[in-house]
């Protein structure tokens, strides 16, 4: 009688299964921000830790816990993981660059939701006031 192999069917699980087991620890937001960043530019803790010249389970404590990194890794992280210094800390407020205000910038927050033609029409009629006002000061 002879054997069959079971093996000759795919590996349903290969690639999207998790190594290792998973931590109890959760998060802190800067792990957060470094653990979104890894997966976007689609590395492996391993990999980034390899680049950082450290190892994986000290890679791993920067996703878990609260760490004091020195300025030459914080500079290598931002560069392998493709962020600013301001998104890997969270400090990703948008800074004014002095448009509308108040009543101004909510109105043209609601043009932005029109259609495109209403859009235009809008705009030309800005575009319009504001270059006479121009030629009136």
């Amino acid at each position: 009688m002879q054997a069959i192999s079971l093996n000759h069917f795919p590996m349903l699980y290969d690639d999207p299964m998790q190594k290792g087991r998973p931590s109890k620890q959760p998060r802190t937001p800067f792990g957060e921000r470094i653990y979104a960043a890894r997966t976007t530019v689609g590395l492996s803790q391993a990999q980034v830790a390899e680049k950082l010249g450290i190892t994986q389970t000290a890679y791993a404590d920067w996703e878990r816990y609260h760490v004091a990194l020195r300025s030459d890794q914080v500079e290598k992280l931002t560069q392998i993981l493709k962020v600013t210094v301001e998104q890997l800390y969270g400090n990703t407020q948008e800074k004014r660059q002095g448009g509308p205000v108040g009543k101004a910038r909510r109105v043209f927050e609601s043009v932005s939701r029109l259609p495109r033609r209403q859009q235009q029409k809008i705009v030309e009629v800005v575009e319009a006031l504001v270059a006479q006002h121009a030629h009136t000061t």
